[in-house]
C-alpha cells in the first residue's frame, strides 16, 4: 500500500436503506486534490441495478428517504456553478440547505433558502412536507438596525440567538423553485440586454429565510437532531447550546412538539439528566423516543461509556437498554419489528447485537471478526444495511435480509477494491498488565508479511478522545494512520490505555482526576512489556497522537526520554488556559476535579508545561489555525517551550482548520508526509524510504 493510495482510499460516511430495503443510499468522502477540498457525494444502489453516484457537487450529506420512498432530502452547502463546474467553496461560502430529488431520477433542487444555515430536518410522516430547524431568522429591518448600532462588533453571547422550527410543504418547496427559475430567466434576458455592468448585476436575491415555510416552534438552544413520530403527531429534537461551546449540561436535552403548529409553540422538555444526549430515533409505536448518552446520568455529569436508553414522552419513564454489557453500544437503530439492533465493542471487536425489549438480554448476532458501523433499518422491511471493515478488509457497504442474518450479508460497494490487492498490514490484540495489576489492552499493527517478528522498531500511536479505543477496523486518513506506519516498516501500538471505553465504566471513569498521569503509567508499562517481550526494540521506539492523543504524547515526553522521536498534534500542554478557550471546558473541569480556581494544584501536576525542561526527544508539531476543541495556542506555547530549551522541533500550522483538518485533504496529507519524515530521521529504518 502507497502513500498515495492510502490517501485516496474512500470514506464511508453514511448509510441509508429505503423503506422498502430495495435501494441504499451511501454517502462518501474523498479528497479532490485539484479543488482542494473533502467531496461529500451521495449514491445510491438498487437491488437488481448498479450503484450510481446521486449528487455530484461535492457539499452534500445527511441523505434521507421519505417515509413513501418517493423522494430522497439532503443538506448541501453547494454554490451555484460556474461554466467550468468549479465546485469549490467560496471562504464565505453558502449556507446549508435542504435539496430534493426523486428518488426515480431527475435534478436535485433547493426546498430551503435564505441566510440561515439548516441545523436538522426531519420528514414528516406522511412524506407531504419537512420539519426543519434554523437560527431564529432576523428581518431584513433587524438586520439594518443591529448593523448601523453595532457595525461589526462581536457581542460574544448576546448577539446568540435560539433556533426555530418550520414547516415547507413538498409542493410548496417545488412551487418555489419553478417560481426562482422564471425569475432567474427572465433576469437573465433582461441583462443580457444591458451593457451597463452594474444593471448586469442586477439579478434575483435569495428571501432572508424560506417562502412559504410555516413556523412550528421556537427553541431557546441549537437542535441537533429532529425526528418525526411514526404517527405523525409528533416532532422530537435534542438540543446543544446555542454557540456549540459544552459550558454546562443544562443545554443538552431532548423536547417534543406538536406537529400542527399555529400557534406558535413552546417545546415540552422530555428528558433532565446531567448527560449529553445524541442520535435520536422513535420507537415504532410513537410512544418512546430512543437516544444515545456518553456523558452522565439523571444524577450526575461523567464520562461513562456510551449508553442507550428510550424514555416514554408522555411519562417521563426512562428505561436503560442492555444494562449489563460492559463495552460500548457505538451505533444502534429501531428495527421494522421493533427491536434494538446495535453494534457494539468489547475490547477490540465491534459486533452486532439485538435486543427484543428492554428487559430482555443483549443478545450476540453472529458476524465476521472486525467492525460493524453505520447501521440502517428498513421502515417497512426486515432488511437491514451496514459499514463492515477489519484490519485487511477495506470498508464496504453491506446489505442484510434480517438483523440475524448479517454473518450472510452481501456487499454492494466496492470503493475500496484496489486495498484487496496490496498486502496489508496484520493487525492482532496484545495486553499487558500496569503496575498496580490493573490488565490493560491494545491493537498492534505488524509490517505485511511480519507478525511474530522480534525486535522491531516501534511506534506507538495514542489515540483521542480520550472515550474512545482503537481496534479491528480499516483506518485511512491522516489521524487514522497506524496502517500506513506499519506499511512504511513501523510496528505500530495502539494502547487503550485507562479512560479509554469499551471496557466497563470503572476502566473509563480511572482517569478523574488525574487526566494523563494515569494513563501515562499504563501506555509506559505496555512499551516495556513489549521491549522484554522481544518484540519492540529499545534502541527503536517513538512515540505521537493528535488530540488527546496529544496530550499523551506531550505528557510522556516530560516523563521519560525513550523515544527517539515524538510526533504530536493538537494536544494541551497546560490546562487552565485550554479550559478557558476551548469549547468543552464543562468536560475539562469534569476530568480534573473542578474548575482552575477549585483544583489549582491538580491543573499544574497534570499539564506537560511544568515539566517541560526534562524534555530532550526531538518532537514534531501540527494544529489547525482556527482549532478550539483544543485551543490552538496550547501548540505555539510548546513550540516555545521546546525552542527555548534548544530541543529539536517544527510546528505546522494549518490555515482555516479546526480540530478535524477537514477543510483541504492537502494538509492531513502534508501533516502525515512530514510526521513519517520526522520519525524516518530519527528512527531509520535498516533499508528504505517512505513510500
Amino acid at each position: 500500500m502507497s502513500f498515495d493510495e492510502f490517501f485516496n482510499g474512500i470514506e464511508i460516511s453514511e448509510v441509508n436503506i429505503s423503506p422498502d430495503g430495495r435501494a441504499v443510499l451511501i454517502e462518501t468522502t474523498r479528497p479532490d486534490w485539484e479543488q482542494e477540498i473533502n467531496r461529500r457525494d451521495i449514491w445510491l444502489w438498487r437491488e437488481g441495478g448498479s450503484l450510481v453516484q446521486l449528487t455530484r457537487s461535492g457539499h452534500d450529506s445527511g441523505a434521507d428517504w421519505s417515509p413513501d420512498g418517493k423522494w430522497i432530502a439532503f443538506l448541501s452547502d453547494r454554490k451555484q456553478q460556474s461554466e467550468k463546474g468549479d465546485a469549490s467553496t467560496p471562504e464565505d461560502g453558502p449556507p446549508t440547505q435542504i435539496y430534493l430529488i426523486a428518488s426515480d431520477g431527475g435534478e436535485a433542487f433547493p426546498a430551503t433558502s435564505g441566510d440561515e444555515e439548516v441545523h436538522a430536518f426531519a420528514w414528516a410522516a406522511d412524506s407531504s412536507a419537512i420539519y426543519f430547524a434554523t437560527t431564529q431568522p432576523l428581518s431584513k429591518d433587524q438586520k439594518e438596525a443591529i448593523k448601523k448600532e453595532w457595525h461589526d462588533v462581536n457581542r460574544w453571547r448576546e448577539g446568540e440567538r435560539g433556533d426555530q422550527i418550520f414547516r415547507i410543504k413538498i409542493s410548496d418547496a417545488i412551487a418555489n423553485f419553478a417560481t426562482a427559475g422564471t425569475k432567474a430567466e427572465t433576469a437573465a434576458a433582461e441583462n443580457a440586454k444591458a451593457s451597463d455592468k452594474e444593471a448586469a448585476k442586477d439579478t434575483p436575491k435569495e428571501q432572508p429565510f424560506t417562502a412559504g415555510a410555516q413556523p412550528i416552534a421556537l427553541s431557546k438552544y441549537k437542535l441537533k437532531g429532529l425526528i418525526a413520530s411514526p404517527d405523525g403527531k409528533l416532532l422530537a429534537f435534542n438540543t446543544d447550546s446555542i454557540s456549540s461551546r459544552v459550558e454546562d449540561d443544562a443545554s443538552f436535552e431532548i423536547y417534543t412538539v406538536d406537529t400542527a403548529g399555529a400557534p406558535l409553540q413552546t417545546p415540552k422538555q422530555v428528558t433532565h439528566n446531567h448527560g449529553i444526549e445524541e442520535n435520536i430515533s422513535w420507537s415504532r409505536d410513537s410512544h418512546s423516543v430512543f437516544f444515545q448518552q456518553s456523558t452522565g446520568t439523571p444524577e450526575k455529569y461523567e464520562d461513562a461509556q456510551p449508553r442507550v436508553y428510550s424514555i416514554d414522552v408522555v411519562t417521563g419513564a426512562l428505561t436503560r437498554w442492555a444494562p449489563s454489557y460492559t463495552g460500548t453500544i457505538t451505533d444502534y437503530e429501531i428495527t421494522q419489528q421493533g427491536t434494538l439492533f446495535a453494534a457494539g465493542q468489547l475490547g477490540t471487536e465491534v459486533q452486532p447485537f439485538s435486543q427484543a425489549r428492554a428487559n430482555a438480554p443483549l443478545a450476540p448476532i453472529k458476524g465476521w471478526a472486525g467492525s460493524y458501523e453505520h447501521l440502517s433499518a428498513a421502515l417497512n422491511s426486515p432488511r437491514v444495511a451496514f459499514v463492515y471493515s477489519a484490519q485487511q478488509k477495506p470498508s464496504e457497504v453491506y446489505v442484510a435480509d434480517s438483523p440475524d442474518k448479517v454473518e450472510s450479508a452481501r456487499p454492494i460497494t466496492n470503493f475500496n477494491q484496489l486495498m484487496t490487492q496490496r498486502d496489508l498490514p496484520e493487525g492482532k490484540p496484545y495486553r499487558w498488565k500496569a503496575p498496580d495489576g490493573v490488565e490493560v489492552e491494545g491493537w498492534l499493527i505488524y509490517p505485511p508479511g511480519k507478525v511474530g517478528a522480534k525486535n522491531l522498531r516501534m511506534f506507538t500511536l495514542i489515540h483521542g478522545g480520550p472515550l474512545d479505543a482503537d481496534h479491528n477496523h480499516w483506518e485511512t486518513d491522516w489521524y487514522q494512520w497506524g496502517a500506513l506506519a506499519a506499511s512504511n516498516d513501523w510496528l505500530v501500538f495502539e494502547p487503550n490505555y485507562r479512560g479509554s471505553c469499551c471496557y466497563g465504566d470503572r476502566f473509563a471513569l480511572d482517569i478523574s482526576p488525574k487526566l494523563v498521569s494515569v494513563p501515562g503509567v499504563d501506555i509506559l508499562a505496555g512499551v516495556d512489556a513489549l521491549v522484554k517481550d522481544g518484540i519492540a526494540d529499545p534502541n527503536r521506539l517513538a512515540i505521537g497522537g493528535y488530540s488527546y492523543g496529544g496530550y499523551m504524547t506531550n505528557w510522556l515526553l516530560t516523563q521519560t526520554t525513550r523515544f527517539k522521536a515524538a510526533v504530536t498534534g493538537a494536544g494541551a500542554v497546560e490546562h487552565a488556559n485550554n479550559w478557558g478557550n476551548d469549547d468543552l471546558s464543562y468536560d475539562d473541569a469534569w476530568y480534573l476535579g473542578g474548575t482552575p480556581w477549585e483544583n489549582p494544584k491538580n491543573y499544574q501536576d497534570e499539564a506537560a508545561l511544568f515539566q517541560m525542561n526534562k524534555v530532550k526527544t526531538p518532537t514534531h508539531m501540527v494544529a489547525g489555525a482556527d482549532d478550539i476543541r483544543v485551543a490552538v495556542s496550547q501548540d505555539y506555547l510548546m513550540e516555545r517551550a521546546l525552542h527555548t530549551l534548544g530541543v529539536p522541533s517544527h510546528l505546522l500550522i494549518f490555515p482555516g482548520e479546526g480540530h478535524g483538518l477537514r477543510k483541504n485533504p492537502w494538509h492531513g496529507r502534508i501533516k502525515v508526509r512530514e510526521e513519517l519524515q520526522w520519525l524516518e530521521k530519527y528512527v531509520p529504518a535498516q533499508a528504505g524510504n517512505i513510500r
